[in-house]
C-alpha cells in the first residue's frame, strides 16, 4: 500500500519560506502551528505559518529528492515556483 507524499512551502510571519515534506499536509501544518513539539523548531519561532505551495510525489525519496532541489533554490526562485500554475519557474 503506498500514499502519495507532498513537498510544501509554508510561508512565515516573517515572510520567511519554509520547506518540507509529508503525507498529510492538513495534519503538517497544524502541527506548525500548535504549541506542541512536533513542529519544526524553525516554524515554531515563525508562527502562523501558511501554507502557499505544495507537490504531490509517487513516494518518500522522490519528495526527499523534491525537496533538497526547492531549498537548493534562491528565493526569488522559490516565489516563482509558488506563483507558477505549471510548477515549473522558468
Amino acid at each position: 500500500m503506498s500514499s502519495s507524499w507532498y513537498v510544501y512551502i509554508l510561508r512565515c510571519a516573517d515572510k520567511s519560506l519554509y520547506t518540507g515534506i509529508t503525507i498529510d499536509v492538513e495534519k503538517r501544518l497544524q502541527e506548525h502551528n500548535s504549541d506542541n513539539a512536533k513542529g519544526a523548531k524553525y516554524t515554531r519561532a515563525r508562527r502562523p505559518v501558511e501554507l502557499v505551495y505544495q507537490e504531490t510525489l509517487s513516494d518518500r525519496s522522490g519528495a526527499t529528492k523534491r525537496e533538497i532541489e526547492i531549498k537548493k533554490l534562491s528565493r526569488k526562485q522559490k516565489i516563482c515556483l509558488i506563483e507558477s500554475e505549471t510548477g515549473v519557474c522558468v
